[in-house]
């Protein structure tokens, strides 16, 4: 066989089998009717990581304790350009559609609902600084922000984050969170009381 034949015949088979790799591939969200991402899988991927604990790439995990940043919220982020599939996009990217992200006695995890990506971590709070480590994302690298919480929003300033090239801390704080807390607890989530939406 010359060797010309024989690298053609190569190339061949090497683009039958990447196309049907890419063909089985499991992209992150399942599709539901009319190709739309399944809200049930993105709330199944949610329900098993709340069940998931931070491992100690960089740091040990602080005590589980309560905290005042403590909670879980949403944001509906307004997408710019129709979402390109990729089979590895960028971690935190801030695609369009909800995320939601909750804090809980030094673990927080986030979630974007339409295509399942997710992750977890551990924090710490010291007044009003936030402190995330140990993200599987950039197990290296902790993130610094400040942190308040105003009528309802929860709102976060990056002060040094150099995870997912820089992608987490435009994520986190684009725009304001929506807390789930009850309106008891925190007055003005929403006029007539009801939580906001992926709350639930």
């Amino acid at each position: 066989m010359k060797p010309s034949t024989w690298r053609e015949g190569s190339l061949a088979v090497a683009a039958i089998a990447m196309w049907a790799w890419v063909g089985v591939a499991p992209s992150a969200a399942q599709p539901g009717q009319g190709g739309a991402p399944d809200p049930t899988f993105a709330k199944t991927a949610w329900n098993e990581l709340l069940q998931r604990s931070p491992f100690p790439y960089l740091m040990p995990l602080p005590e589980p304790r309560p905290t005042a940043i403590d909670g879980t919220y949403t944001k509906s982020v307004v997408a710019r350009a129709e979402r390109v599939h990729c089979l590895r996009c960028p971690d935190y990217a801030p695609d369009g559609g909800l995320w939601k992200i909750n804090f809980d006695k030094g673990a927080f995890r986030i979630i974007h609902a339409e295509t399942a990506w997710k992750s977890i971590g551990s924090f710490i709070v010291a007044g009003d600084r936030l402190l995330l480590a140990n993200d599987p994302n950039c197990i290296d690298t902790v993130g610094l922000y400040a942190w308040r919480l105003e009528g309802g929003l929860l709102f976060l300033e990056v002060i040094d984050d150099p995870c997912a090239i820089k992608l987490r801390g435009l994520n986190l704080t684009q725009q304001p969170w929506r807390t789930c807390r009850p309106p008891s607890l925190a007055a003005g989530v929403a006029e007539n009381g009801s939580q906001p939406e992926g709350c639930d």
